[in-house]
């Protein structure tokens, strides 16, 4: 446990070296703060029309000091639901991402350490999978079982477990003879002590950096399907669905189109600076499929 503390400072403090890395690392921690307090700091609930002293909805107001992202063509205050939305932009994608991390580091472990028919099968399985878009596999996923947030959730494990799971088997398989493997299989060690004692922490380097990927892909694809109406349902603030239903009206309220899509842009390349910065850390030069 001191040795991955100790570790973990260490590519904390190579992060804080580089700025643009420092710029990715402070931008997903800001996102994640927002994530956490949004919906408290929020003026509004993220359904809730704005309304003046009279009682009359503010629809179309232009931001200002008392609607900072202005309203949309509802009355819906912009910032509130920016701000509620942050919270599923970033929980969806990172407990799929979690989700395809697991399955996939297990699967590659597992496949690279046996090799044989055990491999050959899963890895032609996930190959033919992987010739598929990944779009036009989530609209088929999604028009199968229904738009929600667990479809979305099982829709990003399926289009990432194959890819994560070919990154580990490759490391792993540059691994699997090493001495201290050899080694450890001579002392009559379990497979599972040796996958996850020994080959494991050799691989921690590619998997950082292909998680951290992983997961810029997962919120962009999360923000892509709530534009196209298959992600998480209204009245639910989905950054996503928010860019469509403003862009009937861009004419007349562009700033109700202009913030969610940039806060989904930052947030995308707060992720991909972070991750590129890992990589760097890590030199790491692998799939970044």
């Amino acid at each position: 446990m001191r040795m991955i503390v100790k570790q973990t400072f260490e590519v904390l403090r190579q992060l804080s070296a580089r700025p643009l890395s420092l710029i990715g690392m402070l931008i997903v921690l800001l996102f994640l703060l927002i994530a956490l307090l949004g919906p408290t700091l929020a003026p509004y609930p993220y359904d809730e029309f704005a309304r003046d002293a009279d009682g009359m909805v503010q629809r179309r107001v232009p931001p200002s000091l008392a609607f900072l992202f202005g309203t949309d063509q509802f009355g819906r205050d912009v910032f509130s639901r920016v701000l509620w939305g942050a919270r599923e932009i970033i929980v969806i994608p990172g407990i799929a991402t979690t989700i395809a991390v697991i399955l996939g580091t297990s699967l590659g472990l597992l496949i690279g350490y046996f090799g044989g028919w055990i491999d050959e099968l899963i890895s032609r399985g996930f190959d033919s999978l992987l010739a598929i878009p990944a779009l036009v596999l989530a609209l088929v996923v999604l028009t199968t079982i229904g738009s929600s947030g667990i479809s979305v959730i099982l829709v990003i494990v399926i289009l990432y477990t194959p890819i994560v799971t070919r990154v580990i088997r490759s490391a792993t398989l540059s691994l699997r003879t090493v001495g201290y493997v050899e080694a450890a299989k001579l002392r009559g060690e379990s497979t599972a002590f040796i996958l996850f004692r020994e080959i494991l922490p050799g691989v921690l380097p590619a998997l950082v950096v292909e998680a951290a990927l992983r997961f810029s892909y997962a919120i962009f694809l999360t923000a892509s399907l709530g534009f196209l109406g298959l992600g998480v349902q209204p009245p639910s603030p989905d950054w996503g669905y928010m860019v469509n239903e403003a862009r009937e009206t861009f004419s007349r309220t562009p700033w109700a189109l202009w913030f969610p899509a940039g806060a989904i842009a930052l947030l995308v390349i707060g992720v991909n600076l972070l991750a590129d910065g890992l990589r760097r850390i890590f030199r790491y030069e692998g799939s970044l499929i």
